[in-house]
């Protein structure tokens, strides 16, 4: 058994003893060629030494050459791809700032009409903004004041775009420090109106996704397209003089009619109202 343990040994042996004597021989056989005279037989094997170790000293040396110009240009890569990021980031954050800025911007226009308006009105009223917008329902609004504030039921709602006032809805839900406002397109929103021209009278209708239209005009009414429509002093709702909007298309009918209709492009946008004045019946001094 111990003689069995001393052959499965012995190689494992040889091979470490090998390791450590060939780097000392080639050392020795490099000292000993150092030393010799350059002559002769000495001189030619130096030149075959050197003709079969010189081509791998120079691979070894092209290959780390290689070696550190791929590290240097995958570092670059890296870096460059870091700056990008920053770079792209920093874009991002500027175009939020500019349109930050342009809301801002577009807010001071609004506002600066609404004061505008509010040193010539002609109706009492309080101030208000839309607080929620159902997402699937763009019909009506809910704006940030209530009864505690004096908004009642059936009020009369108008706003401002391109500086001028319109007609916007009419409360239809109030609470204590909210309302909701049915705007001017609703399918259930009428209004009296009257054409300026000829102040001939009609029902202003909404219809929903569709164009806001007026019925019921006589038939023989002059109206053309760009003619501006106002609310009647006959609505029971509405006080006299807002404007509505402007008729864009008058429609034409083969059959039978007993009264004309209009189509009308709405001074306010609905999708485009930020803030409205409520009008009160209530107050002294107001003229509604």
């Amino acid at each position: 058994m111990g003689l069995y343990t001393h052959k499965k040994s012995f190689p494992k042996a040889l091979f470490s003893k090998q390791t450590y004597l060939l780097p000392a021989g080639y050392l020795l056989l490099s000292v000993i060629l150092m030393l010799l005279p350059l002559e002769g037989v000495v001189t030619s094997f130096k030149a075959v030494l050197a003709y079969v170790f010189l081509p791998q000293i120079r691979a070894a040396h092209t290959t780390v050459t290689y070696a550190d110009g791929v590290f240097t240009t995958v570092r670059e890569l890296v870096d460059a791809h870091a700056e990008n990021q920053q770079l792209k980031q920093t874009l991002e954050m500027n175009k939020l700032l500019v349109a930050q800025a342009q809301t801002v911007l577009e807010e001071n226009a609004r506002l600066s009409g609404l004061l505008k308006l509010e040193k010539t009105r002609r109706w009492c009223g309080v101030w208000a903004k839309v607080a929620y917008r159902e997402p699937n329902q763009w019909n009506t609004v809910t704006i940030d004041k209530g009864s505690k504030d004096h908004i009642a039921l059936r009020s009369a709602v108008i706003s401002m775009e391109n500086g001028q006032e319109g007609l916007a809805g009419v409360v239809v839900e109030v609470t204590e420090s909210t309302a909701k406002v049915m705007l001017l397109r609703d399918e259930d929103f009428s209004a009296s109106v009257y054409l300026e021209k000829g102040k001939e009278e009609g029902v202003l209708v909404g219809d929903g996704p569709r164009p806001l239209r007026v019925d019921y005009l006589p038939l023989q009414t002059p109206v053309e397209a760009g003619d501006y429509i106002f609310t009647s002093a006959s609505s029971p709702v509405f006080p006299a003089g807002i404007l509505v909007g402007k008729v864009s298309k008058v429609k034409e009918d083969s059959s039978l009619q007993t009264s004309l209709t209009v189509y009308v492009e709405p001074q306010v946008r609905p999708a485009a109202i930020k803030e409205v004045f409520v009008i009160s019946r209530e107050g002294k001094g107001c003229a509604y």
